[in-house]
């Protein structure tokens, strides 16, 4: 391409960005020019500087500016073009009824296999979907199977903790999670934009770096977090070791607080079953124990009665990792001071939660809690 060729190609893509600023009357004369001057482009150019006293150096209609008012003239003898005229054509109904049919019988399918198999256009197909059909893609939720048994443990439980529960109880709900320093990498979103592939690579060991925090949740505040660690290194938690930290931890910051008689939440864990930490916790919550073989049964396979799996640590692992922490210290101590910041009120709430979903346990008969995970309640 020549450089005066390549010059009026880059004129003419300008002219279609200026193509609205001229008027009515202008484009009116430059396609009666057009036509009157042997369908020449330069030779309507130059009527239309001369009749519009244009200076030399100043632009008048590009090429396809022109090529597009003939076009619009030809069309619809006119030169401006009606854009709230120009509508698309309706969807058939055939094609309607084929989508709804297909999506029915296969919602998991995605638009691009449906279309796929309907021999119909994505795009056509989305605009079905969206603006005919009201359809959305809904994304589906992954929850924890349960069992028939599970369904009537789950409401039984509940139903024991509205009942025997006080209004007014402070229950510690408890539990532990890991927290790895690399975080988590979400490989669908890194990208590395350039002209070659750099085979760059994401290196992260096969066992990451991580701390394992224990915290007991209340309406009136957190005891914790304590790391279970020898030497500065996460370790298991096994039965001792859980039991030197609810003698060692938990009990002495508890009756720093005086808080009088209170109910203690555990999960099912072999650690928090075993017998010395069975024996320990019916000395010091007679009565107030709710846990695997406690006074109250906790349900298993129910992180959604949980506080700390349904709040807690989602909420801890939202905000620990914005600073992007590079040491385990630089990572403990941010669960620390998040923890540190959590309001009462914000507690109080969960606390609320737990009691609300309880109710939805036994109305649901023990199943998921979908008014929840759907936030339709």
């Amino acid at each position: 391409m020549s450089f005066e060729r390549g010059l009026r190609e880059v004129f003419n893509r300008y002219s279609l960005v200026t193509m609205s600023h001229w008027t009515r009357q202008q484009r009116a004369f430059a396609v009666e020019a057009y036509f009157s001057n042997g369908h020449s482009i330069i030779a309507t150019q130059r009527a239309f500087r001369a009749h519009f006293n244009i200076a030399p150096r100043a632009s008048v209609p590009g090429r396809q500016s022109i090529i597009t008012w003939v076009n619009t003239f030809k069309g619809t003898g006119s030169v401006v073009q009606n854009r709230l005229n120009v509508r698309r054509p309706r969807r058939s109904a055939e094609n309607i009824e084929a989508v709804r049919r297909s999506f029915l019988q296969s919602p998991r399918r995605s638009a691009r296999k449906n279309a796929n198999v309907l021999g119909i256009s994505v795009r056509s197909v989305r605009r079905i979907l969206h603006d005919d059909l009201h359809f959305h893609p809904y994304k589906l939720a992954v929850v924890q199977e349960l069992s028939e048994r599970d369904f009537v443990t789950r409401e039984h439980a509940c139903e024991e903790f509205l009942e025997r529960l006080p209004d007014d109880a402070i229950v510690f709900f408890s539990d532990e999670a890991h927290f790895h320093l690399s975080g988590c990498v979400n490989r669908q979103n890194m990208r590395y934009w350039s002209d070659a592939n750099p085979r760059e690579l994401h290196e992260r060991p096969l066992h990451c770096e991580r701390v394992t925090v224990w915290c007991a949740l209340s309406r009136v505040g957190i005891i914790g977090p304590y790391f279970f660690e020898e030497n500065e290194v996460a370790v298991t938690v096994t039965s001792a070791r859980y039991l030197n930290m609810i003698q060692n931890f938990f009990l002495p910051n508890l009756n720093e607080r005086g808080l009088g008689d209170i109910w203690f939440q555990q999960d099912g864990a072999t650690a928090h079953t075993a017998a010395p930490v069975m024996r320990v916790l019916r000395e010091h919550f007679p009565g107030r124990l709710i846990s695997l073989r406690g006074d109250i049964q906790w349900p298993p396979r129910s992180p959604d009665l949980a506080p700390c799996d349904f709040f807690l640590w989602g909420y801890l692992k939202s905000i620990v990792y914005t600073d992007r922490p590079r040491t385990l210290a630089e990572l403990k101590n941010n669960i620390r001071q998040a923890l540190a910041n959590i309001p009462v009120a914000m507690l109080e709430r969960v606390c609320q939660s737990f009691k609300n979903r309880a109710n939805q346990c036994i109305a649901n008969g023990g199943r998921h809690l979908s008014d929840t995970i759907f936030k339709t309640s």
